[in-house]
């Protein structure tokens, strides 16, 4: 079950650090210049009203420390350098071949 999860989240994952990519590429090409669309910019145009609630819930109930350089930083960065990672990395973890070959040696 955990397997398939981390298969489903995965592949999702990687669907959406593609699809950002190839955004990002025709973009850069179209204006003959590298440009990229931060990960904040695409929250705030699917829906401003979580990620204000979800900056003042953190600031609030968590630590202002945690918002301000950490998760600001996360969202000025392009998508696919997030998802594109985390999605191989759920992907290799859920390999049942992977796992039988580690638990016979």
């Amino acid at each position: 079950m955990v397997g398939f999860l981390l298969r489903f989240l995965g592949v999702w994952f990687v669907a959406i650090a593609l699809v950002s990519f190839v955004m990002d590429a025709t973009k850069s090409i179209a204006t003959s210049s590298w440009s990229f669309t931060p990960l904040g910019l695409i929250w705030f145009d699917l829906s401003p009203g979580t990620l204000n609630a979800s900056q003042a819930a953190i600031q609030r109930y968590i630590s202002p420390f945690l918002w301000d350089p950490l998760i600001q930083g996360l969202l000025l960065t392009p998508p696919w350098v997030l998802f594109g990672p985390i999605g191989l990395i759920m992907l290799w973890y859920a390999d049942k071949r992977r796992r039988i070959s580690t638990t016979l040696l």
